[in-house]
């Protein structure tokens, strides 16, 4: 890794005390920002007051383990970068369903099953990656954004609530929304930094001034002791067999979006970075899969990545592991403070639902991105918009899956669930009859590169590629062409050859005459001005530089030349 410019500490870097604290705090207020995810699981369990302020230690205690775990640099373990972990919206939904059929010992022990399963996914990553491209990633990433705001919602509204909502919650939810998106969108510094934070801390303050939070709540928390050990492990664990796809849909997706987190964070600490470090994301999905395993044994839900907290480091250019050490220890200090956890439990539930709906939208404006990221032809357009079609079908009416026969429940119990299945199930069809190598003949006379363009942006969206891979691979495929016509190497027709593996896209020119050289050193000025043989060494400098890797060959009059670019 290069270290990129303008950054205050980079990874290998050792900030001032000072700037370290400062700097974990802010990421333990980011964190926290998704600490309503299992106080919404926990809701649903109409857990204690006791019994969630232990929940929300154990949480602070996992959070801080995981933390630690992904910070390591050495061994199969961590990336070894500032890339903390907090909780997933993936392992919502199977939450909820795993809590109304078995309690929280269900929950738990079903998360763990899912840290299994993610481990499993980080040894498999390359050889899986052809059956889970990026634009399924990004549907999944949306699925859980779409799931978490509508939890939000039904919070926010009082939706199947026992108790119906009254206009003075709908006030603080308002408020409080309109504080953290007020302050990220216009704030500055540590405004927009806190924004959560203080929108949080906004919403209590509104909350006990209109009645929301009464004395007695407020004397329940500061009731508790300064003190105390965390009760690990209170609710013990289960295992439901019919819970296992919905757990196993919820582990893929928080590896996927694990994987895409961890992409984003390598080529923030890069200056050179091309592509992802497979071998470094294996080893940061398998310390996010240990920390969810480590989650259902101490008695909380699933994580992944975070993706505000990477943002944050990129942001402040402060990105030293020095500070996720810092901010591992200081969540684990936290979680034997019980005061700290019960003024976390006595969250309205309208405070709740504005903070899941914040958190939602960067959620999937974020998968949107990913999707966007690729090029997509009218099979990818199926696979996403029919398997969109099949989630919101769960989530609208949910008596008339939940009448199917009880060996496809578990393939229907929530949107996410459906979405994805359906979104492998139809990317393997539509694999079929799909051409591994498309071909494109180039005339004599002149290049029509607009048809050229075409061809390469047909190609890419066939195979679902990055837009800057393809757009590499057009200005080489031009180029190469007119340095072929232009040294009278090539002034017949040539065969353009182009094929993808999720992992290169590969063009092969081939053409009836001698091979084009390709130099790894530059012609000196001499060489070029004397002969059009300099000239065409310059031409094949040039194009190896365009190019990942590249290769010419020749046989009985006809020749070939490759290039490769890595995706």
């Amino acid at each position: 890794m290069k270290r990129p410019p303008g950054f205050a500490f980079w990874v290998n870097e050792a900030p001032p005390l000072g700037v370290t604290l400062l700097s974990a705090l802010q990421h333990i207020g980011l964190l926290c920002g998704l600490l309503p995810i299992p106080l919404a699981v926990a809701r649903e369990a109409g857990l204690s007051s006791a019994g969630t302020i232990n929940l929300i230690a154990v949480s602070m205690l996992s959070m801080g383990a995981c933390a630690i775990l992904q910070a390591l640099n050495r061994g199969p373990i961590g990336t070894g970068l500032l890339a903390p972990s907090s909780f997933s919206g993936a392992y919502l939904a199977p939450s909820l369903l795993a809590v109304k059929s078995g309690g929280l010992a269900l929950v738990f022990g079903m998360t763990i099953f899912g840290g299994f399963v993610e481990a499993g996914m980080s040894r498999l990553l390359r050889h899986l990656r052809p059956f889970l491209p990026a634009e399924i990633a990004g549907f999944v990433v949306v699925l859980i954004g779409v799931n978490v705001g509508s939890l939000g919602m039904r919070y926010a509204l009082g939706i199947d609530s026992d108790v119906p909502i009254a206009p003075r919650e709908i006030a603080v939810s308002m408020l409080s929304l309109a504080v953290m998106v007020g302050l990220n969108v216009w704030g500055r510094g540590s405004a927009r930094l806190f924004c959560v934070l203080i929108g949080m801390i906004g919403g209590y303050a509104v909350a006990a001034a209109l009645g929301v939070l009464s004395i007695a709540d407020l004397e329940r928390a500061v009731a508790a002791p300064g003190f105390g050990v965390p009760h690990v492990g209170a609710f013990g664990w289960s295992f439901d067999a019919n819970l296992i796809v919905p757990f196993a849909i919820g582990a893929i997706a928080a590896s996927l979006k694990t994987m895409g987190d961890l992409t984003v964070c390598q080529r923030i600490n890069d200056a050179d970075w091309v592509r992802p470090d497979l071998n470094g994301i294996s080893r940061g999905t398998l310390a996010n899969a240990l920390g969810t395993a480590f989650a259902g044994i101490v008695g909380t839900t699933g994580y992944t990545t975070s993706s505000s907290n990477i943002g944050l480091a990129g942001a402040t250019g402060v990105t030293s592991r020095r500070v996720a050490h810092v901010c591992g220890g200081l969540l684990v200090a936290l979680a034997f403070l019980p005061q700290f956890a019960g003024l976390l439990a006595i969250m309205p539930r309208s405070l709740m639902g504005a903070m899941l709906m914040f958190i939602a939208a960067f959620i999937i404006v974020s998968g949107l991105q990913i999707v966007a990221a690729r090029l997509l032809d009218v099979r990818r357009t199926f696979v996403i918009g029919l398997s969109l079609v099949a989630a919101l079908a769960v989530d609208r009416a949910p008596a008339y899956f939940s009448a199917l026969p009880p060996a496809i429940q578990p393939l229907v119990s929530s949107s996410l669930v459906a979405g994805l299945v359906v979104a492998i199930a139809l990317n393997l069809v539509f694999r079929i009859g799909t051409r591994k190598v498309q071909r494109f003949a180039v005339a004599s006379g002149t290049v029509d590169p607009t048809a050229l363009g075409d061809f390469m942006i047909q190609c890419g969206a066939s195979w679902g590629a990055r837009r800057d891979v393809i757009e590499r691979a057009r200005f080489n495929l031009l180029q190469s062409i007119e340095a072929l016509r232009g040294s009278g190497l090539a002034d017949g027709p040539l065969e353009v050859g182009a094929s993808f593996d999720e992992f290169n896209v590969v063009l092969r020119l081939s053409y009836d005459g001698a091979p084009l050289e390709l130099p790894t050193v530059r012609p000196t000025d001499e060489e070029i001005m004397a002969s059009d043989e300099g000239e065409r060494r310059l031409a094949g400098f040039m194009l190896r530089r365009f190019a990942d890797r590249v290769s010419a060959a020749g046989r009985n009059g006809r020749s070939t030349v490759t290039f490769q670019f890595m995706h």
